[in-house]
């Protein structure tokens, strides 16, 4: 019944009291809030200076590159190499691990002049949020950003027709938008990737073809209930080709996938649904560098085609290089807007981790 944050939290202590000699630690910080992640780290070194051995893998390479003396780079399941962490940089070891280079810039742009599609007005819910109100238009990339606990999965929740709010309106296209359930939120084109792929996005021992359709079941369903096995394959193999999945086969189990290829699988689901909004909580948990970057790319060129897009996310590095705009949530309200041309980056952090 935990939140991801602190069911981690557990996990990492059961490891602690355990005595151990040798701690292996596999995405820690993925769900910690900053303050969580530094004491962490601060435990961490506590544990190397007792002796007690540890591997940490990460993704965040800044954590990486402050707490390990030596980093192991694996690329594709083989060695790359193993370097001293002394002297390394970031941008080395993307290169390192991607075996190619990444380009890191704002990539906001002006989208006033676009059509409205969603407007939230005064959206409130008892111990969640409150009295939050945004627009979001067409072609837009809207960041929201803030520490774990501050109110953004539980508002998204509610955009997604999960919860309900006690009070405030959801207008969509102009039209005022009174969901009961996910399955209204869905049928009005709101699409939802959820912070926790494992059980809200795929359904591991299925198979990836079988979780791309998921959500368009009703669309390719022949008149007698009967599953289209042409529609089903046309569907499936357009969306993999489109996010570039790398996969073997699509009978093949969903669980067989890479963290950044299962994402996509998601993507596909629900962009077969042919949304106008697209919420993005959290977008790259878990994904290695070479495919957050990837999956940016189809968000932005996701957005050039038009589509609407609220992209949340605790790392204010990936709404900042990625958002047009940002909203900065804290204490469950919207507390502060930046256009990432004007406001630097570590202004954001500062803001954000005060």
């Amino acid at each position: 019944s935990l939140p991801i944050a602190q069911r981690q939290i557990v996990a990492i202590a059961r490891a602690l009291v355990s005595d151990a000699r040798l701690i292996f630690m596999d995405e820690p910080t993925a769900s910690l809030t900053q303050s969580e992640t530094d004491a962490l780290m601060a435990v961490v070194r506590t544990l190397s200076a007792r002796g007690v051995a540890v591997v940490f893998v990460s993704h965040r390479l800044a954590e990486v590159l402050e707490l390990a003396s030596r980093v192991t780079v694996l690329r594709d399941g083989r060695l790359v190499g193993v370097y001293a962490t002394e002297g390394m940089t970031q941008s080395r070891l993307t290169e390192l691990m991607t075996g190619a280079s990444f380009a890191q810039g704002v990539m906001a742009r002006d989208c006033a002049s676009q059509p409205e599609v969603l407007r939230v007005q005064g959206l409130g819910r008892a111990g969640d949020y409150a009295d939050i109100s945004l627009t979001l238009r067409a072609g837009e990339v809207l960041g929201l950003t803030g520490l774990i606990g501050a109110g953004r999965t539980e508002l998204c929740h509610t955009l997604f027709g999960m919860t309900r709010a006690d009070h405030g309106t959801i207008t969509l296209n102009g039209r005022e938008l009174r969901m009961k359930s996910n399955r209204d939120a869905v049928a009005e084109g709101i699409a939802y990737v959820s912070e926790d792929r494992l059980a809200l996005g795929l359904i591991q021992p299925q198979s990836i073809a079988d979780n791309a359709v998921l959500a368009v079941l009703s669309k390719i369903t022949g008149s007698a209930g009967l599953l289209s096995s042409q529609k089903k394959g046309d569907t499936v193999s357009h969306w993999i080709s489109e996010l570039a999945v790398k996969i073997g086969k699509a009978s093949d189990a969903v669980s067989t996938l890479s963290g950044g290829n299962q994402q996509r699988v998601v993507l596909a689901k629900w962009l077969a649904t042919e949304p106008k909004v697209l919420i993005l909580d959290c977008p790259t948990v878990g994904v290695d560098v070479g495919a957050r970057a990837g999956i940016f790319r189809i968000v932005r060129a996701l957005a050039e085609k038009g589509l609407a897009i609220l992209l949340v996310s605790d790392e204010v590095p990936e709404v900042y290089m990625n958002a047009d705009r940002v909203l900065h949530m804290a204490g469950g309200r919207i507390v502060e807007e930046w256009d990432p041309r004007q406001t630097g980056l570590s202004d954001m952090e500062a803001a954000v981790y005060a």
